[in-house]
């Protein structure tokens, strides 16, 4: 099977449902940057990192994968499953990693040891994700709670990594 069609050379692709969009599409963007969210999750997946972390950003992005089929469906016959876009085992890995850390009093500035820094990343296309989902008509209820909490997780991932490391988190002192 070849990796080129052709078909989508005029800018238009082809939903999961039939029919043909532009690339441009509210839908393509909304997948495409959970697709973009993954590959930054596997980028973040190359440092040294927690066992556990490894286990749940590998949840993540299968889940993403199950995320991006369904919003390549518009006619919604393929939902995302339920285990997929649950947001307990998210709040569960917050909640754990939590209880390491200080209290949260400031604003932080993305930044510290590189991996945290990609979690930074990774939370802002993922806070990209949840806004263009926003934007598509008939989306699986589950999804945005989905990334939204996933975001949570990856901000507070990214403090656990420095606190581990032994590196302050960069705080906004709000100098002008």
């Amino acid at each position: 099977m070849k990796v080129y069609t052709r078909t989508g050379d005029g800018g238009e692709t082809s939903l999961f449902s039939g029919g043909r969009v532009g690339k441009d599409h509210p839908r393509i963007e909304a997948y495409g940057t959970v697709d973009e969210l993954s590959s930054v999750l596997g980028l973040l997946l190359a440092e040294d990192l927690p066992a556990e972390a490894v286990e749940r950003l590998r949840a993540a992005q299968s889940s993403l994968f199950s995320v991006g089929a369904s919003l390549a469906d518009p006619e919604g016959r393929l939902p995302a499953a339920t285990e997929a876009v649950s947001t307990q085992p998210l709040e569960a890995w917050i909640d754990a990693m939590d209880l390491e850390l200080d209290e949260l009093r400031s604003f932080i500035v993305p930044g510290g040891c590189r991996a945290a820094a990609l979690a930074h990343v990774a939370r802002t296309v993922c806070r990209r994700a949840e806004r263009r989902v926003m934007a598509v008509d008939r989306v699986d209820p589950g999804i945005v709670p989905f990334l939204n909490r996933l975001s949570d997780a990856l901000f507070v991932l990214a403090r656990f990594l420095n606190h581990r490391r032994g590196i302050a988190d960069p705080v906004w002192r709000g100098e002008r």
